[in-house]
């Protein structure tokens, strides 16, 4: 199986890249869209900042090509903001796959919301094997709010999307790849989608 990681102005590529060696996976980091699109499996993980991170994005023509993949495609923290149409920080336009806004967590909630957090209402394949309110950790100070797409839910001050599917897209908010068994088990089951 080819997986490929998606490389752009973003962090976390190593350690998502060590969780899949982990499960016997050998993923390739690269922002070259030919290799992108010949992957079975795609990860679109991401610490940062969503406008330089669309940047990088659109200067290599990927935020085209991340759209138009029809493969299962799995976004972590912020490249599951930019999933959706636009994000509040430095308004920011994203790709669009989702129609929702990404909003700053409201005025009086500690930000980032930093270290392990409960996930619940698990309505996806991805969880298969989860147990409902599993704890998962988590890095943002933005959020996707409930909404159509919604498949986890978890509260910080207020409740949000935890984790999102659209079509082949599924995003999780959280860091599987710093969650442990927990993280483990929803890396592999997206591995046998």
């Amino acid at each position: 199986m080819k997986v490929a990681i998606v490389k752009y102005n973003a962090g976390n590529t190593r350690s998502v890249a060590n969780s899949l060696i982990r499960l016997g996976v050998d993923p390739v980091v690269t922002d070259d869209a030919e290799v992108l699109q010949a992957a079975d499996k795609v990860i679109f993980p991401g610490v940062g900042e969503a406008s330089s991170a669309m940047n990088y994005l659109r200067q290599r023509g990927l935020d085209t090509v991340i759209t138009l993949l029809k493969q299962p495609v799995l976004a972590v923290c912020l490249g599951m903001q930019l999933l959706c149409a636009s994000s509040e920080e430095n308004d920011t336009e994203c790709l669009g796959i989702l129609g929702d806004r990404v909003r700053r967590f409201p005025d009086g909630i500690k930000v980032p919301q930093m270290g392990w957090n409960n996930v619940s209402a698990l309505g996806s394949p991805l969880f298969h094997g989860v147990a409902e309110d599993s704890r998962v950790y988590f890095v943002h100070s933005y959020l996707v709010e409930k909404g159509e797409h919604t498949v986890a839910n978890a509260t910080h001050g207020v409740e949000f999307s935890a984790a999102v599917v659209h079509d082949n897209f599924y995003g999780v908010q959280f860091h599987p790849e710093k969650s442990g068994g927990v993280g483990a088990t929803i890396l592999d089951n997206f591995l046998k989608m």
